[in-house]
């Protein structure tokens, strides 16, 4: 892939919405486990957004299976959409680093980027973002 067809654009955008994240965690002064419980969801967020749409229809279908299943897919979604309102400001930061991976994604697919390499130069700028966010807060508030 050419220099000029990386979307450095997409790519800084992720940076800096990690960053902020890695920025948010360290000042609450979390734990090693939530560090790693945030970079388990940050790469679980970078690979569902790498499968193929047919995997995803069909892990989809499995849940919605039956009417029980189906309800508690409901449930929890009801709960999610409280959880939503409830902590906006939370969601807000979440629904900015979804959108900027999402376009990462939309942008690598355009340049014809193969799903492994999206999946690793996103995991590289989202992680090296979120190691940032924290490295800044502790070389200003240490």
């Amino acid at each position: 892939m050419p220099m000029q067809r990386v979307p450095w654009v997409s790519l800084a955008l992720v940076l800096l919405s990690y960053s902020t994240l890695g920025w948010l965690i360290s000042e609450t002064r979390a734990s090693v486990s939530m560090w790693l419980a945030t970079v388990v969801a940050i790469l679980l967020l970078i690979v569902t957004l790498t499968i193929p749409w047919t995997k995803i229809t069909y892990y989809f279908s499995i849940l919605l299976k039956s009417n029980t299943r189906s309800f508690a897919v409901a449930v929890v979604a009801a709960f999610l959409f409280f959880i939503m309102i409830a902590w906006f400001r939370v969601f807000l930061d979440t629904l900015l680093i979804v959108s900027a991976t999402i376009l990462v994604k939309i942008d690598f697919q355009t340049a014809g980027l193969r799903a492994g390499l999206a999946f690793l130069a996103a995991s590289i700028f989202s992680l090296s973002g979120l190691a940032l966010g924290a490295l800044i807060y502790k070389l200003i508030y240490s």
